[in-house]
């Protein structure tokens, strides 16, 4: 009896009712996902406005933020913060007070970032990265040392080249173990392919390095490869292989886990041009 006379009073309620419903619960879940954790930090979706249909080489993960690390999103982002919204184009003469800017994807937790900016204060370095406790901690970290030359961007790193970075503005691109994305079905997914590349090489300088690393064999191959035949860049190794570790480049804790597991680390370098 109470079934049946629940069911008649669902039937009773009307469909475009229910429909509403339905279309505020997706509006207020829209909502939330574009509104950021931290008013004033990074922006949840700053380039939501593209809805692109494109497969992407990362997934932003939600992990939790300590304490420092949203003290210092609170307090630095404001200042050495940016959103990639695809709505302008960054003047990073300005943005970096005249110094040459190496663009750096994806810094994880930023430990080796924040080193690189304090052993080389000449250079500044625009790293991009959608993990908000990495971009609190390497705030923090760069805080910490007293450097001034790092700036963090927050979103896709494809919409920043294609969209607001001037032509022949950076002098180096940093990619340092970056997803392999090991499954076959996934290797659409890598980051290093040759349309990242044709993105890449117009807004580099003539001579600027793109340097990568990565500890998964398969996936330095495929660099090495996709490297070596675009017209654009030239490799600095002089047998057309990998190349030593540069000292610059400290060694980093996805680095020191894959080498425990007796990974080998290669490092390529390719001069654009």
């Amino acid at each position: 009896m109470f079934l049946r006379a629940f069911s008649e009073t669902r039937s009773r309620v009307p469909t475009r009712s229910r429909a509403s419903v339905c279309e505020t619960s997706s509006s207020s879940a829209m909502a939330m996902r574009q509104e950021p954790r931290f008013p004033g930090g990074p922006a949840a979706d700053p380039a939501g406005s593209h809805h692109e249909r494109r497969i992407r080489s990362f997934q932003p993960r939600r992990s939790r933020v300590t304490t420092g690390q949203q003290e210092a999103l609170e307090r630095l982002w404001p200042t050495w913060g940016l959103d990639i919204d695809g709505k302008r184009v960054l003047d990073l003469d300005q943005l970096f007070g005249g110094l040459p800017v190496v663009l750096e994807i994806g810094f994880g937790m930023g430990e080796a970032t924040a080193q690189m900016a304090a052993d080389d204060p000449g250079t500044g370095i625009l790293a991009v990265d959608v993990h908000t406790p990495g971009q609190g901690n390497l705030l923090g970290l760069a805080d910490k040392a007293g450097s001034t030359n790092v700036r963090v961007a927050n979103g896709d790193a494809v919409i920043l080249l294609r969209e607001m970075l001037a032509p022949e503005s950076l002098d180096g691109l940093r990619v340092y173990f970056p997803d392999p994305w090991p499954k076959a079905r996934h290797h659409k997914r890598r980051l290093i392919q040759p349309e990242f590349l044709d993105l890449v090489a117009p807004v580099l300088k003539p001579g600027a390095i793109v340097h990568c690393a990565t500890d998964w064999e398969p996936y330095a191959e495929q660099m090495l490869e996709v490297l070596t035949a675009h017209p654009r860049f030239e490799n600095t190794a002089a047998d057309g292989g990998y190349a030593p570790r540069p000292a610059f480049r400290p060694l980093t804790r996805f680095e020191g886990q894959g080498l425990d597991k007796g990974h080998v680390v290669h490092d390529l370098l390719f001069a654009r041009v």
